[in-house]
């Protein structure tokens, strides 16, 4: 029987997740997730990609959104007031214009002096509809993404044997990992899902970046794995590697480790 068996959400889009034991999923995926992002003064998004040291921040919000606490190493405690009220300003995402709300010059200053590059915080407006794309469209900030043990057990089974570290979970960032799927890569076939008293429909395949090459610890980039390895044997035909999926909500509710995960509806894989 698969279950949920960990589960976590990215207050800060390209910052530390928060593993919890339940949450609740809305029609635009688990709350709070990347509800927060850190962009230049000019309002472009940043990413572990350019500022692998986004990953040592760890946010921390409180169930009903109005405070967030971000730390870091060596670094004081910053406790916010959330403003979800405030001017709507332009901000960059993929290149392509969104609306956010800034956390005003406090959070600036302690992004700036932590990352070492003039940055901001902006929160994403409740009005937000950004749409997913995939073969079930969602109406949410970003695609819920799972991810099996056993997809990652094949992936750490074939970096060993080429004299690498196996990676730990955090590398992929996934919202939920799945144990009792048996054959790797099943979740690329899993095309709808019941959970709890949620429902999911499968979206599309996870293709990965160079945000996987980063030590979500250290908050450095650490060479050439995952990506190397997966080239290997997940090269997605619309271009990059595959490893993960992510789902649409199509019924809201709550979510806990521990929930079984059943397959109401099975599919091809599009790798």
């Amino acid at each position: 029987m698969a279950r949920v068996v960990e589960l976590s959400y990215c207050p800060v889009k390209g910052c530390a997740g928060t593993s919890v034991r339940e949450a609740l999923l809305t029609p635009a995926g688990l709350a709070h997730d990347r509800s927060f992002m850190v962009v230049s003064e000019e309002g472009v998004y940043r990413t572990q990609r350019r500022d692998p040291l986004l990953a040592v921040i760890r946010p921390l919000v409180s169930p009903d959104g109005d405070r967030l606490t971000l730390t870091a190493p060596e670094a004081e405690p910053l406790h916010l007031r959330v403003d979800t009220s405030g001017t709507r300003q332009k901000v960059d995402l993929f290149g392509t214009a969104y609306q956010g709300i800034d956390q005003g010059d406090e959070a600036a200053d302690w992004l700036s002096d932590l990352l070492g590059v003039p940055s901001r915080l902006v929160r994403t407006p409740p009005e937000h509809d950004r749409v997913t794309d995939g073969l079930t469209p969602g109406t949410s900030g970003y695609a819920l993404h799972v991810l099996s043990r056993s997809t990652l057990d094949l992936l750490n089974t074939r970096m060993t044997a080429r004299g690498a570290q196996p990676l730990a979970v955090d590398r992929f960032r996934p919202n939920l990992v799945v144990d009792g799927w048996d054959d790797p890569h099943t979740e690329d076939r899993a095309h709808r899902l019941r959970i709890g008293t949620t429902e999911l429909g499968y979206a599309k395949l996870a293709i990965r970046c160079a945000v996987t090459l980063v030590d979500q610890n250290a908050g450095t980039r650490a060479g050439p794995e995952p990506l190397r390895t997966l080239a290997g044997y997940r090269r997605a035909i619309q271009g990059g590697v595959a490893f993960g999926t992510k789902y649409a909500v199509l019924r809201p509710g709550k979510v806990a480790v521990g929930d079984e995960v059943e397959v109401t509806r099975w599919g091809e894989s599009e790798l």
